[in-house]
């Protein structure tokens, strides 16, 4: 899938270029809030082969990210298991404090909705960037 298909197929618009983490992603990425009230929910779309650096999202209680796929091919992986290929439809719970990357398959654009679950005394740790190595190896 190109990123021009899911600018034309998903009900929600991508966003403008995802400037404030791109530090954090290898790859172009866009990023449109679509909430900041009661829960904030980001839709996040991946150019092929973007994928966000590992991170952890801590939190005292409560916490973590869900992922809802909405278009494009695309993978998740948590420190020291295999990585888990995403097709629109997929639904994926992160708990609190687990180390994960995520982002586009290198052939397919990929877009998701990042709900961030509420919780007390939440921050997201940057950590490094996912092994090219290992991307590359990925079908």
């Amino acid at each position: 899938m190109t990123l021009e298909e899911i600018k034309q197929a998903s009900p929600f618009a991508i966003g403008g270029e995802n400037v404030n983490y791109a530090q954090y992603f290898d790859g172009m990425s866009y990023l449109n809030m679509l909430s900041l009230e009661q829960v904030a929910v980001g839709n996040v779309t991946f150019s092929p082969g973007c994928r966000n650096h590992w991170h952890i999202h801590h939190a005292k209680s409560g916490g973590g990210q869900m992922l809802l796929v909405t278009a494009g091919r695309g993978w998740y992986q948590e420190w020291g298991k295999p990585a888990r290929e995403l097709r629109p439809g997929d639904v994926v719970h992160i708990p609190p404090e687990v180390k994960h990357w995520h982002g586009a398959a290198k052939d397919s654009a990929f877009q998701h909705l990042a709900i961030e679950v509420p919780g007390e005394e939440t921050s997201n740790e940057w950590c490094e960037a996912v092994n090219p190595e290992a991307y590359e190896a990925l079908p």
